[in-house]
């Protein structure tokens, strides 16, 4: 899981420039933040594990402190990890009983290895109990939490979904408008080519980045239940018919050069896709929001003097998909261990209803360029000035609030072999050296892996 290029935007201090975060930092080891504890064993007192990385280590930060600081009887004690160390040191943790009570994570697959085994509780009732709590969060956010009908996790932090980039002077160029379904898209191609501008930009080379053309497709088509089936190991739901079809449109739009010459030698972490796009050499580009950022301090006058437009991705004529849907990242995910004393999960329970979406968390999250997943978070854009800045972030809100369904990036959803596999597989069918049926079997093959 590539998660440092697509969990966070983050406001540069002193600018409204965007810019990605959850970059790591600090010492590749953990670092005990005073008061608190290298261990994580059950019996110790309630104990949270979370990432290290600016601006989010400090919200982090602070979030416990406010929270110690109101109950000076049970203190949370919290130990900091860099991205890749506490990848490693957690599933070893867990794995071994000595995990944390409080459990940061992605959601999706990695949560459902928690759940199958009983490592995290079920939160299903506790939400109940806290309605407003939970109405108070994106309903999209919950999917990711929620494994066999049940509640895992709590969804914390930012959103950030997936968006279709283009670039206003080139379709200017071809007296055209911005698609509003495949179709369009499908028509645009050839009118962009006799220009000579690649009508999408794309770093194939990074491979997660056609999956994110796939994870619409199979939506816009077959709707969200397409790939849930996936996700829930139904055997043979690579094949169905309407992931077929996505297979098929995918390799449709290939074969008819919509995207830019050599695309399969082009790296997504260079930003060199992105400046495709900047510098009009591209028209389009389906990408995570976290590329404004990048765009805006690097592209010149593109954003600022607004050249950059965005929409979510259109709907496919005849399909089944909501419209509304997206995909990318709904949120950031808080479980409680199954194994922390009932004390410990008291105060785990505690720390996530009063600490982990309360108004000083939101104004911290807004004013270092998020988006929170909680719908108050819209009360708080007018504090943005820069009207590029505003007006992106409320598209970012009203894509997350409003989506009926927001799905999981697929290689975080899925377990780290499934996923792997997964790439493997989207390089090929985007290379045309397997058919959508080959691409199909072979993913069939990986269902509950």
């Amino acid at each position: 899981m590539m998660t440092s290029r697509r969990n966070f935007l983050r406001l540069t201090a002193g600018s409204a420039a965007m810019a990605a975060g959850l970059a790591a930092c600090g010492s590749s080891g953990p670092k005990s933040t005073p008061g608190s504890t290298t261990g994580g064993a059950t019996g110790t007192g309630a104990t949270y594990w979370f990432l290290t990385g600016q601006p989010q280590q400090a919200i982090r930060e602070a979030q416990v402190k406010r929270f110690n600081d109101a109950n000076s009887g049970t203190q949370l004690k919290t130990t900091e990890f860099q991205n890749d160390a506490f990848k490693q040191k957690i599933k070893t943790a867990i794995g071994a009983g000595q995990g944390p009570t409080l459990i940061w994570g992605w959601g999706g697959g990695g949560l459902k290895s928690y759940v199958d085994a009983n490592q995290v509780e079920d939160l299903t009732s506790w939400f109940d109990q806290n309605a407003e709590l939970k109405n108070s969060i994106f309903p999209s956010a919950f999917g990711a939490a929620t494994v066999g009908g049940k509640i895992y996790a709590m969804p914390v932090e930012t959103t950030t979904p997936i968006v279709l980039f283009y670039n206003k002077t080139a379709f200017e160029k071809i007296g055209a408008e911005p698609p509003k379904s495949w179709g369009d898209i499908l028509d645009l191609v050839p009118k962009f080519n006799d220009k000579g501008i690649a009508p999408f930009s794309l770093g194939g080379q990074s491979r997660w980045t056609n999956m994110m053309w796939l994870e619409f497709l199979f939506d816009r088509i077959g709707g969200s239940e397409v790939f849930q089936n996936i996700f829930d190991g139904k055997p043979n739901s690579w094949s169905d018919p309407s992931a077929l079809k996505a297979l098929e449109e995918m390799q449709k739009l290939i074969k008819a050069n919509g995207f830019i010459k050599g695309f399969s030698s082009i790296t997504a972490d260079s930003n060199a896709d992105q400046a495709l796009l900047f510098t009009g050499k591209a028209a389009m580009m389906v990408h995570g929001a976290w590329t404004y950022g990048n765009m805006k301090t690097s592209g010149g006058k593109f954003v600022t003097d607004g050249h950059l437009g965005y929409m979510n991705f259109p709907p496919v004529d005849g399909g089944k998909g909501d419209p509304s849907d997206t995909v990318g990242n709904p949120g950031q995910y808080l479980s409680i261990s199954s194994k922390a004393s009932q004390a410990d999960k008291d105060v785990a329970k505690k720390f996530l209803s009063t600490s982990t979406l309360d108004d000083a968390s939101v104004d911290a999250w807004v004013k270092s360029g998020n988006i929170p997943v909680v719908k108050s978070a819209k009360d708080k854009l007018s504090s943005v000035t820069d009207t590029n800045d505003a007006e992106w972030l409320k598209f970012v809100y009203d894509t997350s609030a409003n989506a009926r369904n927001f799905a999981q990036s697929w290689d975080q959803a899925l377990s780290p072999a499934a996923a792997e596999a997964l790439l493997d597989n989207i390089a090929k069918l985007f290379q045309l050296s397997i058919s959508p049926q080959q691409f199909a079997d072979s993913m069939n093959g990986v269902i509950g892996k």
